[in-house]
Parts: structure tokens; sequence; C-alpha cells
């Protein structure tokens, strides 16, 4: 394997496409997309930008930032989501590796990391990515990445087994992802090898990448690790008071620990 090549479990995952509709399949997935759309919106600086969406996939993201009037250029490292990606109107898709992109000096308004960071075990590798990132973004752009919260994984745990299924997993491999941070050695139809962070390192290596004093915003909130929670951003009669109320506490610095999905954002300094 080559230095930046993706690890083969990790591409096969994505190659089987298991992660298409999971934005969309269940609950769960709708509340994470709709509020990575309300988070974004309100933090892209402007509109009509040049936005680069690295680890995009089959370009979840990348349809709606294009429907938004924005150029998107999506680079993913699976060619078979480039290929899916590049049908999408306003859409430019290519093949490459968030730790060695294939895009010129400040050549963004914003640069999104949906996905890669959490797929890279390895701090310096993930500190590389943010580097890029920021080295693809025009000075006073965005540069924002998503990762998940060290206690994702132990959460959906819990949720197996009160659902009356494990899932294959062992209590304690759910407690070594909290100690540890790396999730792997389980089903693949679950998910694949991936990096489980606490928000301040997040921070740190955000910082290591030139990037000091970071915005973190959680996500889902702790309402993503309730089941009856998490479906009321399917009903519309409660869905403004549910996602006002995730906004007055997204930037809670007790709370951003307690959401699946944490989104760091910071300012490339002029």
């Amino acid at each position: 394997m080559n230095e930046w090549e993706l690890e083969a479990e990790i591409a096969s995952y994505y190659e089987r496409g298991g992660e298409r509709e999971r934005l969309s399949r269940n609950a769960r997935g709708r509340l994470e997309f709709v509020r990575m759309q309300d988070l974004l919106r309100r933090l892209l600086p402007g509109e009509g930008l040049d936005v680069l969406d690295v680890g995009g996939a089959t370009g979840v993201h990348a349809s709606w930032l294009a429907a938004d009037g924005h150029k998107v250029t999506l680079v993913d490292p699976v060619p078979s989501q480039v290929e899916v990606a590049a049908q999408i109107p306003g859409v430019d898709a290519v093949v490459g590796d968030a730790r060695d992109l294939p895009c010129g000096d400040a050549a963004f308004d914003a640069v999104l990391l949906m996905g890669p960071l959490y797929h890279l075990t390895d701090r310096g590798q993930r500190v590389r990515a943010v580097a890029e990132a920021r080295r693809c973004a025009r000075p006073g752009g965005l540069v924002a990445a998503v990762t998940i919260n060290r206690t994702a994984g132990w959460g959906d745990y819990l949720l197996f087994k009160a659902g009356g299924d494990d899932k294959g997993i062992s209590a304690e491999a759910s407690l070594r992802v909290v100690r540890e941070g790396v999730l792997q050695f389980f089903d693949q139809d679950l998910f694949t090898t991936a990096y489980l962070a606490h928000p301040s390192e997040v921070a740190s290596e955000f910082a290591d990448a030139g990037l000091p004093g970071a915005d973190q915003y959680a996500v889902q909130g702790f309402p993503g690790f309730i089941p009856e929670m998490e479906r009321l951003i399917d009903d519309e009669s409660v869905r403004a008071h549910f996602l006002e109320g995730l906004r007055l506490i997204e930037r809670e610095p007790s709370l951003i620990g307690a959401s699946n999905h944490l989104l760091t954002v910071a300012v490339v300094p002029e």
C-alpha cells in the first residue's frame, strides 16, 4: 500500500454502497443531514462560492450545495463514488485523497471535510489532511471538518443492546473504543475502520495544521442518542422548535461532546 492509499476495508465498505442512502433512510440520518445543511448554510462565507467537498462520496452534500448556487468540486478516493457524483449538475468530481489534494493553492472559498478525518486513525495524517484543506482555501475562506465524537460507538452499542441485538459487538469492544478511539474489528456491514475523537483533539489538530482558534458545533446534540427524539425531525408540528433548540445548545462547551458528530470550523488567516 502506498503512503496515501485508502485502507482495503474502508475502500471495500464504500464500494459496496452502504453509505449512499445513509442520510435519508432513517430519522438518525435525516437529523444529521438537516443539521449539516443548517450549519453550513449559516457558516459559509457568502453566495456563489467555490467550494471543495473533500471525501464527498456520491455527492450527498455537493448536490444541495450546487443547487444553492455554489460551484462545487468534489474529491473522493473511491472511483465508483466519483462516477456517481460526476453526474450531478454543477459538480466537478475527481479521484483524489484528502492527504494530497489534486487542487491548487488558495483556489476555494470553502473546503469541507465531511468524512475523511474519521477514517484516518493516525493523528499525523489527520493534521496533514487539515493542512491540505488550509492550503487549498483562500485567505478569509472557511475550512470545516466533521468528526465522530468519542462516545458515539458506545452509544450505538447501548442502543443495539436495548433493542435486543448487540450486532455481534462485545461489551468490552465497545468500551475499548471509548478508551482508545479506534473503531475496528467488527461486522463491516455496520461501518468500517474509524477514529472517534474528543472535541479537544480535533481543535488541537486544526491548530497544528495552522488553523488555531477553531469554533466547534454539536451536529445532532444529545437528542441524537435518543431514537424518540431523533424522530422529531420528521414531525412537521415540532420540527422548527426542535431545530431552534439544537441551535441554542450547539456551541455549549459542556454539551458538544454529547453528540454523535461534531463540526469544527476555522477561517484561514488573511
